[in-house]
Formats: C-alpha cells, sequence, structure tokens
C-alpha cells in the first residue's frame, strides 16, 4: 500500500479499518483501531489520521455519529499493495479442489463449485475456446443389440462419448481392433483432420462405416464447442447473504447480469495478468458497480488460457481470495495443461 500522502502510519489504519470492516460489515470508529490493532496510538491520534484519509477518497463516513468505512479508492490501495508484495497459495484450497475432480470433462464445473465453497462468493470459470483441440485416444465399449459406447479422449483430458450402432459381425475382439487401430492412426491429429480423413471411408460400404461415421459426428460436435468460449457459474446466490445485496432490486439486477454471462465472457477473454482485481465500476458491468471481480488465469493444452474468478462485494478479505484462486489456477494448469 503506497501512495502519496499516504505515509507508513496512515497504512496500517487504513490496513485495520479495510481488514475490521471486511469481517464486520460494520462502520469502523477509532477506539476500535485503538484497542484491536493500533494499541500504542491513542483514539485521539486515529481519529486525525482516519479524517486525513477521509479528505483524500479513502474513507467515507455513512452517518455523522458512525465510524468510517473503506471506499472502492481505498480498495485499490489495499490490492495493489497485495499484488506488489505477493502471498502465498493457499495449498488446503487445492488439495480440496483436486479431491473434488471425478472425471476431466467434469473439471470445469468442478472448480465453481469449489470455488465457491472455498471462499462463499459467487465464482465464474471460463475455458476457452480451443480450435486446435487434438486427439488422444479412441475407445469402442460393445453394448448390447448392435450398440456400441464410443469415447474420444482429447490432448486436454476432455472426455465425450455417444452410443453409435455396429454391425453385427463386429464383437469386442474386433471393437478394441478397431479402437486401437483408429488411436494410432488418429492420435495428435486435430478434430478437423479427423473428421476429414474419416467423411471419405465412412461413405464406403463394410461394416466399419457406421463406427466411421460416428466418430466423425462426435468429432463434429466436439469441434464446435470448442470453438467457443464456456463459462461455468458457481455458487450463484452466495452473494445474497451478505447486507450489501439485501436490497431486492439490486440482487436481482445482479442474478440477471449472472445469467446473460456475455459481460463477464468479454471480461474474463482479456485475462493477461496473473491476477486481475476489478473494483466497483473498474469492470464495466453496470449492475456490478458495487462489486468486486477477482481473477486468475490459467494454461489449458498449448498456448490457451483460460480464467477462473470470484465476485463479491467491495468489501473482500482479498488476499484470502487471491491466496485461494491462485491454489486452483495451479491445480487446473496442472490439469489441463500441456
Amino acid at each position: 500500500m503506497r501512495e502519496a500522502g499516504v505515509d507508513a502510519r496512515k497504512r496500517r489504519i487504513l490496513q485495520a479499518i479495510i481488514e475490521d470492516y471486511v469481517l464486520t460489515a460494520l462502520p469502523v470508529g477509532s477506539r476500535t483501531i485503538s484497542r484491536k490493532y493500533e494499541t500504542s496510538l491513542s483514539s485521539a491520534t486515529i481519529r486525525n489520521e482516519m479524517s486525513d484519509l477521509e479528505e483524500m477518497g479513502y474513507l467515507a463516513q455513512p452517518h455523522v455519529s458512525a465510524g468510517r468505512v473503506p471506499s472502492h479508492k481505498a480498495y485499490r490501495l489495499y490490492v495493489d499493495g497485495l499484488l506488489q508484495n505477493g502471498f502465498a497459495v493457499n495449498d488446503d484450497a487445492k488439495g480440496f479442489f483436486t479431491s473434488q475432480i471425478r472425471q476431466m470433462e467434469d473439471v470445469v464445473t468442478s472448480a465453481a463449485h469449489a470455488i465457491a465453497e472455498l471462499t462463499h462468493y459467487t465464482a465464474v470459470v471460463m475455458m476457452p475456446k480451443q480450435l486446435e483441440l487434438r486427439i488422444s485416444c479412441l475407445q469402442l465399449v460393445p453394448m448390447p443389440r448392435g450398440a456400441a459406447l464410443l469415447v474420444i479422449v482429447t490432448d486436454t483430458g476432455a472426455i465425450r462419448d455417444t452410443v453409435i450402432k455396429v454391425s453385427d459381425r463386429l464383437d469386442s475382439d474386433a471393437l478394441f481392433a478397431i479402437s486401437r487401430l483408429l488411436t494410432e492412426r488418429l492420435a495428435g491429429r486435430t478434430l478437423q483432420e479427423v473428421q476429414e480423413m474419416l467423411g471419405v471411408y465412412a461413405r464406403m460400404d463394410g461394416p466399419d462405416a457406421r463406427v466411421l461415421e460416428g466418430i466423425a459426428s462426435l468429432a463434429a460436435q466436439m469441434e464446435k464447442q470448442s470453438a467457443q468460449d464456456t463459462v461455468i457459474i458457481g455458487g450463484s446466490h452466495n452473494i445474497l447473504s451478505y447486507p450489501e445485496y439485501s436490497d431486492v432490486e439490486k440482487a436481482r439486477a445482479f442474478l440477471t447480469a449472472l445469467e446473460k454471462k456475455d459481460q463477464l465472457t468479454r471480461l474474463l477473454s482479456h485475462h493477461e495478468a496473473p491476477f486481475m482485481v476489478h473494483i466497483g465500476g473498474e469492470s464495466g458491468i453496470p449492475d456490478m458497480q458495487d462489486c468486486a471481480i477477482v481473477t486468475a488465469g490459467y494454461q489449458v493444452g498449448k498456448g490457451h488460457r483460460g480464467a477462473i474468478g470470484v465476485i463479491g462485494p467491495a468489501r473482500m478479505p482479498y488476499l484470502q481470495v487471491l491466496s485461494t484462486l491462485g491454489a486452483v489456477s495451479e491445480a487446473l494448469t496442472e490439469l489441463l495443461g500441456e
């Protein structure tokens, strides 16, 4: 926390006010700071410093007889200090998130739910579009009545499956042999390349034609899905438990903004720094003017970056949130990165 005119003592007092207000959601008075944080300073000295901070735009006084509350400017100074000085990743949060993963295709949804549970705020996770998604493995599992379960695994660990019709002449041994052969031929190829290769053979008669047609069709669906940014929301109603959103109209506007997702997608898709913090109007989202949006990036496959984030009141324990997002970001990169 460094800013012209804000000396070391003012920074300590401002930090104490922010941390107390985050915990209580109540205006903070000079006696509270003197008793709990700055015991070597008198209430009168702290009151004078708080008056200076108010004139500088870092504090506001909601009522004449009340204490002070931090402004968005104060939160910005506080967060900039955290980002500049660094912070430790929450290893417990990383372990909790990793334990929630059951299948790789659930990783994004699991991340959103884990972040929401760990922070008690609304979580957002964006899986970026991946135009060069490549086949890693292909498996055909026999099913009754001339059917088979087709499973495709990509280089990012994403799994997709579908039931396809197969010839009655293809038993489990034949399906296993076809799976092995196709994995050898298709591994490392993009979804577009797979469609082009299989499209020709699928038009030919033979017991394998239905299999090839099913693979080409599923690859086409996967390519279409991978060409779009996917945003998952977790804990959308968590923010309603905070006093800042006790107003019904304000809460409804927030939930509507979440449902649209387009504004959040634009914000998350321009994630460049390891961590970004948007306080108040900095996000450019009208219905989230009183919120803070804290985000972190993660790596997906070769050269693709996704983003995770937390949305809550500006009165937020930023160090805890940044540490949690850092942990989940590391876990996601380990699971989905190269």
